[in-house]
């Protein structure tokens, strides 16, 4: 993120009576003092056992005791509607899936040095679902670990080190991926082989535009790469573009990318942990809108429905030097439960069409806040895919200019009538809303009627 818009962001935040803590719609410790006195309790307890570096989401923090479906409860009882778990993507303590686990928890739980049906018969489920040239499947406990796997396999194939990103990306937690990850803010720096192009904006600029301009931009960061002698290993990308603040089109941006990187010998990784599993309603994977062929597909959050499991798909050849050279285990990533919650999550979202689901109903969510923006002109773009709807608030419709403190109100706002959703995007003026595929029509209602008495009051 560049500092002007970290200053955009932070004057938005301060507009909204909070400090910039390093997370859009992050809580504020500052403010413990104003919260009830149970929450200021578990709030100093939570701070005083997990330490600083956690975050709470929202100015007034949830807490949650359980939750069913697209449901959440607190300990007084009281019910939130969770449009904003990706996680669960089939529903928060689906049957199918704590039957699976507690099942396979009873038989066997080891690591995959042991030759194990379970592993197999998953693996031959899901590798036909990402077409050619993938052809094998390599499993980790997270997401941040997949694309950690995917860059380092990039890297050795190509025997370069230079990594190209979209502005905003979020690609993960450890030290490499956190050199990818550009929303984790100025603090947290990018590695020196990483370069960024610009988010593929369609709210300002006309599809083939926009196209052509990314393009160029990766030709050129390309180019210096060589120059500099880094070379090009990998580009990576969200095909839903997430933290870059939600864009579902164009459609062929990342296919005419990967022409370009591929002419110049660097690997194509679709990191799929947000787009993926059917999200976006009218692909399995988020790339496969796009017509792009990934040479290897990285996957994790809603795999194992809140099981930690996850994924990396590859073709045979960026692969094969790496097998050959070094070896690749991971204690947990893999194990017998991880791999029975990942494939009763996908049987879940294949049997009960939830893609279809995620479609039918992100349509409907769609028009019902465009309604909503027909009357009010703050609401400057409605946008995404499926169950992943981007909602952009802007001060002016002639000017485009972004508005934070609209945006953040309304994250605020929602939550105090308990609808969970949160912000994103280079400057935070853009609502994230990303539901459990099960989302109904009249949960749709809910959120559209919420949101309509949030803005109300702003």
């Amino acid at each position: 993120m560049t500092e002007a818009l970290e200053a955009n962001r932070d004057a938005g935040l301060a507009q909204t009576g909070k400090i910039n803590i390093g997370m859009v719609n992050g809580f504020d410790p500052s403010s413990l003092g104003r919260l009830d006195p149970a929450t200021q309790e578990l709030v100093r307890r939570r701070q005083r056992l997990l330490g600083p570096a956690y975050r709470l989401m929202y100015a007034d923090p949830v807490e949650i005791a359980r939750a069913e479906g697209c449901l959440l409860w607190d300990s007084q009882g009281n019910e939130y509607l969770d449009a904003y778990n990706n996680v669960v993507s089939v529903g928060h303590c689906n049957p199918v899936v704590v039957e699976a686990v507690h099942r396979q928890m009873q038989t066997l739980c080891t690591h995959t040095r042991y030759i194990q049906d379970g592993i197999l018969d998953f693996a031959a489920e899901i590798v036909p679902t990402f077409g050619a040239p993938i052809e094998h499947v390599m499993f980790t406990c997270s997401g941040s670990e997949a694309n950690d796997l995917a860059v380092r396999i990039a890297k050795h194939h190509t025997g370069k080190q230079g990594v190209i990103i979209t502005s905003e990306a979020y690609h993960g937690n450890s030290e490499l991926t956190a050199g990818l990850s550009a929303s984790l803010g100025k603090k947290s720096p990018l590695g020196t082989w990483t370069r960024r192009i610009s988010t593929p904006d369609s709210y300002r600029m006309a599809p083939e535009a926009l196209t052509a301009k990314l393009v160029a931009e990766v030709e050129a960061h390309i180019e210096e790469l060589e120059r500099q002698g880094d070379g090009i290993a990998a580009f990576i990308a969200d095909s839903l573009f997430s933290s870059d603040g939600i864009y579902a089109q164009p459609a062929d941006l990342l296919a005419r990318i990967a022409e370009v990187v591929h002419k110049a010998g660097g690997v194509v990784i679709a990191d799929e942990a947000q787009a993926g599993f059917g999200r976006s309603g009218d692909a399995l994977w988020g790339y496969q809108r796009h017509g792009q062929r990934p040479d290897i597909v990285t996957m994790g959050k809603p795999m194992g429905n809140g099981f930690p499991v996850a994924a990396v798909a590859l073709a045979p050849r960026v692969v094969e030097s790496f097998g050959a050279e070094t070896r690749y285990f991971n204690t947990f990533g893999g194990n017998s439960v991880a791999v029975k919650a990942a494939q009763a999550t996908f049987g879940v979202i294949r049997d009960e069409n939830l893609m279809a689901n995620a479609k039918r109903v992100g349509d409907l969510l769609r028009d019902g806040i465009r309604e909503l923006g027909a009357k009010d002109e703050r609401i400057g773009d409605v946008r995404g895919s499926g169950l992943y709807v981007g909602v952009e608030f802007v001060k002016d419709r002639a000017t485009k200019e972004p508005d934070s403190a609209t945006a953040l109100a309304a994250v605020d706002g929602m939550r105090r009538r308990r609808v969970l959703i949160s912000a994103t995007g280079a400057h935070a003026n853009n609502l994230k809303i990303r539901p459990p595929l099960v989302f109904t029509p009249a949960h749709a209602d809910r959120l559209v009627n919420a949101l309509a008495a949030t803005l109300e009051t702003i």
